[in-house]
């Protein structure tokens, strides 16, 4: 049941992060959920773990993290999109 809520978890911190930048996650909810996880990771690394802890994952850092990585996945996805044209 862990892993389950991790997922959850994961998925509610990508989609926070989306939101707060204005941004789809490309890949849906599988996106949310790898964007929470990896989010997670870059925000406990820059920020430490601290904040409230839901899941195994301290919400605040992770939520930063994954604002982060929607924003850096949304420079790449705009300069593919402008080498294409």
């Amino acid at each position: 049941m862990g892993f389950i809520w991790s997922l959850i978890v994961g998925g509610i911190i990508g989609w926070i992060a989306g939101a707060l930048m204005g941004r789809d996650i490309p890949g849906g909810i599988i996106g949310n959920i790898i964007a929470g996880f990896i989010g997670a990771w870059i925000g406990s690394a820059l920020l430490g773990n601290w904040g409230p802890v839901v899941g195994g994952f301290a919400i605040i850092p992770a939520i930063i993290g994954a604002v982060i990585l929607v924003f850096i996945v949304s420079l790449v996805m705009r300069s593919m999109r402008r080498e294409r044209h």
